[in-house]
């Protein structure tokens, strides 16, 4: 299958943002955080000549795997602290996304010139072939790698590389990349505030509310999504998601040729897909072409019909004969984590959304079956609104079973959002913050704060899902599983981050896939 031939730089040609390339050979580099981005970085920067120091907040005990894995290399450790002295000599401090860019020693080396970058601005730098980066607020991970399966099966490019925020990070494979190569990245917002390269190809699918227990107003969040297109030149492409205002906002702000995808066609883009009745349509130029059918879709929810849209968009604006979409779209069955089926026994579901750390993608997902539903919730909240998914949660929803640092706070979220007393364990009987009816804000009051993990069961009308509190995951999937009747969805969706038992989000669901598995 060939290509379509497209107008714009060569893949090989040396872009404007080479400016910003660096030779880390013989320069004194400081790397915090050790999780995935910090190891990927700790082993390119060694292989590559720099002097390389690295920090984490954990002690050595906690990192024996991390030690083991790089013992062969000449790295100075610095554990459980982050001390000013690191910072001593140093020419570029490299941040991994999990490190708060408030952090004090990142401020103190502000306050020393010295360069502040990560391993996405890194790869850009380093990248020898062309760079699509894919942001919003949902939907990266499913795009990106749906994205990479249609490259890669086009005969475009040697290879199709994915990753970024999902799965590897691609600097630990920029040594092996050529100019006849495309590279798929997922960027978070936690990558792109101190980033200042674009990728050839920028994408935003979506903003909405997310992260701003970190970045505090909504306002910061857009625009730090919205600086993923201000590297960009005239050559580039931005493709963005027409069907949210918000995006379709930053039209202006785009310097090179701009696509679009949305559900129904939109007439404010040239370039890009959307669906027509049951087809899924191509437009160029005012041209349209049809490449597949809603049928070929595999994916639950019509969320997914975006993220599909998105990925056939941006795979036609790289060059991608729309012909080669449909077969790779079919085969698709999404990534692991999201709405990913573990078990079906008895004729009960357990399905695995652990990546919707969102109140707005656990609605997504509570809208992608009819069956009915036990909800696993909880986690480490983001300061995000609750509201919405209270109010769906008195339809099709079963039972709520409220796990983690976060399970005051929803409890508390629902009994003012469905305006209703929900009785307080034992410990907290005396607070005036259980008193019925109450229709104040409650973030504010719990964040930080300690409560009672022991597990309650809390009374509610009869009208509203069962709910009940436990400590941890363990005992979620335990508590669900006494739910559970035939024809039941179980689903762990939890609407917060992992951060409060978890490294990441995709430990917490592999924790759960074991738990569910070993279930009698």
């Amino acid at each position: 299958m060939c290509c379509l031939i497209i107008s714009g730089l060569e893949w090989r040609q040396i872009r404007s943002s080479a400016d910003n390339i660096f030779s880390v050979r013989g320069q004194t580099v400081v790397i915090l955080g050790l999780a995935r981005q910090g190891i990927a970085l700790a082993r390119y920067l060694s292989d590559h000549g720099a002097i390389v120091r690295a920090s984490d907040l954990r002690k050595a005990d906690a990192l024996g795997p991390v030690l083991t894995e790089l013992e062969q290399y000449p790295i100075d450790f610095v554990l459980g602290e982050h001390p000013e002295s690191l910072l001593d000599g140093t020419d570029i401090i490299f941040v991994s996304g999990g490190v708060p860019s408030n952090t004090p020693l990142l401020q103190q080396a502000r306050e020393r010139d010295i360069l502040i970058s990560n391993d996405s601005q890194l790869f850009l730098e380093k990248a020898p072939c062309k760079v699509i980066g894919i942001t919003g607020s949902a939907g990266k991970s499913t795009s990106t790698v749906l994205a990479g399966r249609i490259a890669d099966s086009s005969g475009c490019f040697r290879k199709a590389w994915v990753g970024g925020n999902v799965g590897n990070p691609l600097i630990a494979d920029v040594n092996r990349m050529t100019s006849d190569d495309v590279a798929i990245m997922e960027l978070s917002s936690f990558q792109l505030e101190i980033m200042t390269a674009s990728p050839t190809v920028a994408v935003i699918l979506n903003i909405t509310p997310n992260h701003l227990d970190r970045h505090k107003t909504m306002e910061k969040y857009v625009e730090i999504k919205a600086s993923i297109l201000d590297g960009q030149c005239a050559d580039d492409i931005a493709v963005l998601g027409w069907d949210d205002y918000t995006v379709r906002g930053l039209r202006e702000r785009v310097r090179g040729r701009c696509w679009g995808f949305s559900i129904r066609e939109h007439p404010s883009f040239l370039d890009g897909c959307h669906i027509h009745g049951d087809s899924l349509i191509i437009k160029r130029q005012g041209s349209y072409s049809q490449f597949g059918y809603q049928k070929d879709i595999h994916l639950r929810g019509e969320h997914n019909k975006l993220n599909v849209l998105a990925a056939a968009t941006l795979a036609a604006a790289v060059g991608v004969d729309p012909e080669v979409v449909p077969a790779a779209i079919r085969e698709f069955e999404g990534p692991p984590h999201r709405l990913e089926m573990v078990r079906d026994e008895n004729r009960v579901r357990w399905v695995n959304d652990t990546m919707a750390t969102t109140p707005e993608r656990t609605l997504a997902a509570l809208r992608s079956f009819t069956a009915p539903v036990i909800l696993l919730l909880g986690g480490r909240d983001k300061n995000l609104p609750w509201g919405d998914l209270a109010e769906r949660l008195k339809t099709g929803v079963k039972a709520v079973v409220i796990f983690g640092e976060a399970a005051v706070l929803i409890e508390r979220a629902l009994e003012c959002e469905w305006n209703v007393p929900i009785s307080p364990p034992a410990v907290e009987q005396d607070s005036e913050t259980w008193s019925a009816g109450r229709e104040t804000a409650f973030a504010s009051e719990i964040n930080g704060s300690e409560f009672s993990r022991a597990e309650s069961h809390l009374s509610k009308p009869s009208a509203f899902p069962d709910l009940v509190r436990v400590k941890g995951l363990e005992e979620a999937v335990g508590k669900a599983a006494t739910f559970a009747e035939a024809g039941d969805v179980v689903l762990l969706s939890p609407g917060c981050t992992s951060y409060d038992d978890f490294s990441d989000a995709s430990a917490r669901g592999e924790r759960f896939r074991e738990l569910v598995r070993v279930l009698s």
